[in-house]
């Protein structure tokens, strides 16, 4: 069962994955998806801007939570019919980057719930600054593999 007894932290909120598992979000870094641009790009939202917005966050986050794995849930990408320029189509990424701390009860049910717990960072994009909660939370962000990818840690 996924909601074993635990001691119980504060957290911004809880969200529900789709695998019925309860996951808390301890920190939430929210930015603007193209606000800190680095002098010489091409100017305009492409494939190689959005690349590398994503390797930038993916590094911080790494830099950030060393002790826990690092998962990027796939952006939606847009092509409007705009003006293709030298560096190929528009190409829109959601315009809020988040980077989200979650803990859990442990993945391994041999291991004391009270002393250990899972974790995960997950990197996702959406349209809007509103934090996640309960079931009301972006799909793809709901669709995590948890017991795939997060990590068992002592506390």
């Amino acid at each position: 069962m996924h909601d074993r007894p635990r001691a119980r932290t504060m957290s911004l909120a809880r969200v529900v994955l789709s695998s019925g598992r309860s996951v808390d979000l301890a920190e939430l870094r929210l930015s603007s998806t193209y606000g800190g641009m680095p002098e010489g790009h091409p100017g305009y939202p492409c494939k190689p801007v959005n690349d590398m917005v994503i390797k930038n966050l993916c590094h911080t986050a790494e830099r950030t939570f060393p002790t826990t794995p690092v998962h990027l849930v796939p952006p939606p990408r847009e092509y409007p019919h705009q003006y293709a320029g030298a560096f190929g189509p528009v190409e829109v990424l959601p315009s809020v980057a988040c980077v989200g701390s979650f803990r859990s009860t442990a993945l391994d049910p041999s291991l004391d719930p009270v002393l250990y717990h899972s974790a995960l960072t997950v990197i996702w994009f959406q349209p809007t600054t509103r934090v996640p909660s309960e079931c009301d939370a972006e799909g793809s962000l709901r669709r995590v593999d948890w017991e795939a990818l997060a990590r068992d840690h002592e506390l």
